[in-house]
């Protein structure tokens, strides 16, 4: 099984994702429209992804432009550049996908996506540039913040 997954960066929660048992461009582009239909950007966004051959596929470059969204992508054999999306590839192996078996592919898809919104972002503490809150508990406090600053 294969996970596509977009994190928005400046609250480090997973807005989109897609999992099946192939890597194709469809899989991707299941994620992106997941992403979209969750967030609703606003144009002039910035898409960062790596060089993949999915992410620079006609159908998914072309969403992105359709949304007034800007495509910015890994420079070539430069993992760090996608460091963030990487290291929650390496969390959710680790604390999840390596310590289950799983009977079916569904059962797999069911548990990573449960995995994603109950715990990892409502519930897993992450890195001091959002305070070591959980994404969701991050965009709370912002949203609070923008809140009390309007009143």
């Amino acid at each position: 099984m294969y996970l596509a997954s977009i994190m928005d960066l400046y609250s480090r929660k997973i807005v989109g994702w897609a999992i099946a048992d192939h890597m194709e461009e469809t899989l991707v582009d299941q994620a992106l429209k997941h992403a979209l239909a969750v967030r609703k950007p606003e144009k002039g966004l910035v898409h960062h992804s790596d060089r993949g051959a999915q992410y620079c596929a006609t159908s998914y470059t072309r969403t992105l432009k359709e949304h007034g969204i800007k495509i910015s992508m890994s420079r070539k054999g430069d993992p760090y550049d996608n460091a963030c999306i990487e290291s929650f590839h390496a969390t959710i192996k680790k604390e999840w996908i390596y310590r289950h078996r799983f009977e079916s592919k569904k059962e797999a898809r069911k548990s990573v996506e449960s995995y994603i919104v109950n715990f990892y972002n409502e519930r897993r503490r992450h890195h001091s540039t959002i305070g070591y809150l959980s994404p969701n508990q991050f965009e709370r406090n912002q949203q609070e913040s923008v809140c009390q600053n309007a009143s």
